[in-house]
């Protein structure tokens, strides 16, 4: 199974990288494959609405969304991370949300995945939970299935996140219980999948 995580940072090697690398360890540590997205290396152009993908046709912008797509589309989890600006998530991160539709319209592609989401700020209360619900509810739109932590939200930290041992926790526990509820859909033969 893939789990593939998604970088909403348009920095390289920040805190959001750093906390993602955490949670796609923790995946590969329990024997799934992986794939990472780095907003920092793509170009996504915002989404315009020309309804293209409502007709069944690929987007015509061109650029690296086609690439993102298949990889979310191919995967079994999807893991979002991105740093709080201004009390979300980056505008490089909903532009590659925005752009998304395309599965959603063609046959709900993304329906059934299991999510979780990972963000960092400047301080404890620095607008993580509400980038979390931010990607909470693309991944909802999308009917995917969203997991949390063990008793929270999902993964929220504080920089330097390396030095952030509360934060780190609940990174690790989400990545956990992504693998966990992934492990017990395949137990189940597919039939949660609709096969």
């Amino acid at each position: 199974m893939l789990v593939v995580g998604v970088s909403g940072s348009p920095r390289k090697a920040g805190n959001t990288e750093f906390l993602l690398n955490e949670a796609l360890a923790v995946a590969r540590e329990r024997g799934f494959e992986t794939e990472y997205i780095h907003c920092s290396e793509l170009k996504i152009d915002f989404c315009t609405d020309c309804g293209d993908c409502s007709k069944g046709k690929p987007c015509p912008k061109e650029d690296d969304v086609a690439r993102v797509l298949a990889a979310l589309e191919k995967s079994d989890g999807i893991i979002v991370a991105s740093p709080v600006y201004f009390g979300s998530i980056t505008a490089q991160l909903k532009a590659i949300f925005d752009r998304t539709i395309q599965l959603r319209r063609q046959n709900f592609k993304l329906k059934n995945k299991v999510g979780c989401a990972i963000t960092v700020g400047g301080s404890r209360n620095g607008g993580q939970e509400k980038a979390l619900e931010t990607v909470h509810a693309w991944m909802h739109i999308h009917g995917m299935v969203v997991v949390g932590d063990d008793s929270h939200f999902g993964g929220i930290a504080v920089r330097p996140a390396a030095e952030d041992r509360i934060g780190r926790k609940t990174v690790v526990s989400s990545a956990n219980k992504l693998c966990d509820l992934l492990e017990k859909m395949e137990m189940m033969g597919g039939c949660w999948k609709g096969e």
